[in-house]
């Protein structure tokens, strides 16, 4: 396996470039998945709605509330799509990476925080009820999964004694985490979910609160929302490559595309589960949270420790 390597200046404009290209085909497979759950036939007008949406959105006119607070407001809209950008830094494609960060895992999991402010911030400044209930539904759904997630990529940082995420990947050398860390690698895919507050655990936009932290955004305003939302779900999706699937790692293709296929792969397993459940309850959630995923996760974590205590921080040979 190679070694993964800082890439030149010019990859870091080459990251919001391609996770706009994943966020858009995972937002077109979400709409084949609709068209076929309702009987219509997948046109390119299906595959094309998403872009055909974000037009419509451009050249809308903002929504403008009584005394909310805009600036609070625009700065939670932006911060989504921004977060989920710089989240996306230390992701290495291949063999390359445009942000080799030696706390690379804790840098992602930092941008994730990002979010929960920034969504909060979105709610709270448009001055409604909806959108301050969905703001807060965030905020509760963070309580949620946050400890499992964080136990997740905890449990990853163990298994390759760094928190780098280059070092991730040649911890994976031979043997990748996701065979025995199958637990974590469940959890992480389940919080990636929650924080793009994406089906099954899009509470804070539900249409039983109007829309939400989305009900009082138009415009360039909701476009930047749903776009982020979107993004986050294709770094969340990127970022299990590193940390679970080996990175790059597979035979007779570069190590470029075998990690931008793995990615795909998994933002289509995300979309689809996306697309097929129901909302899950936020009290349900809760305590799947906090009953199931943190004891599992943490006794994945101490499965991880002693297992390399006893054999040693490299498990490439493993």
């Amino acid at each position: 396996m190679n070694q993964v390597q800082q890439g030149p200046l010019w990859t870091v404009l080459l990251v919001p470039v391609l996770l706009g290209a994943l966020a858009l085909a995972g937002a077109a497979f979400a709409r084949v998945l609709d068209a076929r759950a309702d009987g219509r036939r997948i046109t390119g007008a299906v595959l094309a709605a998403p872009l055909a949406e974000s037009g419509r959105l451009l050249v809308q006119q903002r929504r403008a509330v009584v005394a909310s607070d805009r600036l609070l407001a625009r700065i939670g809209v932006v911060l989504v799509p921004v977060a989920a950008v710089l989240a996306a830094l230390v992701v290495p494609l291949g063999d390359t990476t445009a942000s080799d960060l030696s706390v690379g895992i804790v840098w992602f999991n930092a941008m994730e925080i990002v979010m929960w402010a920034a969504l909060w911030m979105a709610g709270w400044g448009t001055n409604s009820v909806w959108g301050l209930v969905g703001g807060y539904r965030f905020a509760v759904q963070g309580l949620s999964y946050e400890l499992p997630h964080m136990f997740a990529l905890i449990t990853v940082a163990t298994g390759a004694a760094s928190l780098n995420v280059s070092d991730a990947v040649a911890a994976q050398d031979g043997l990748w985490f996701v065979v025995w860390m199958p637990v974590a690698f469940v959890a992480f895919l389940l919080s990636a979910l929650a924080l793009s507050f994406a089906g099954p655990f899009d509470t804070a936009t539900g249409r039983d609160i109007a829309g939400g932290v989305l009900a009082e955004f138009s415009g360039v305003d909701r476009l930047l929302l749903l776009a982020g939302r979107w993004l986050l779900l294709a770094a969340a999706a990127a970022m299990s490559v590193p940390l679970f699937l080996g990175g790059g790692a597979g035979p007779l293709l570069p190590p470029w595309l075998w990690t931008l296929v793995k990615t795909v792969a998994v933002l289509g397993v995300l979309v689809w589960i996306r697309s097929r459940s129901a909302t899950v309850r936020m009290d349900r959630f809760a305590e799947f949270g906090w009953i199931v995923l943190i004891p599992l996760t943490l006794l994945q974590a101490l499965l991880v420790a002693l297992v390399v205590v006893s054999r040693g921080p490299a498990m490439g040979g493993m």
